[in-house]
């Protein structure tokens, strides 16, 4: 019987992460695009207070990231 050769397991990068919206208190969950770089900040409102939010991504050299909102 021949032997199957495995494939190395790329380990996968972060899809999505969670913050707490300063306004409103709820936890929220947002996408993640790693290909934008390994940090990133822009400006989403919270889906459930409508307050804009900073949002800043990073990601580590092993692909998990953390995220840190605060008030526009």
């Amino acid at each position: 019987m021949p032997m199957r050769r495995r494939r190395p397991r790329r380990r996968s990068l972060a899809a999505e992460a969670t913050y707490v919206c300063d306004s409103c208190g709820e936890e929220i969950v947002v996408p993640l695009d790693p290909t934008e770089g390994e940090r990133q900040e822009y400006v989403e409102d919270c889906p459930v207070c409508c307050h804009p939010m900073v949002l800043r991504v990073e990601f580590d050299a092993t692909g998990d990231a953390s995220i840190d909102g605060a008030h526009e």
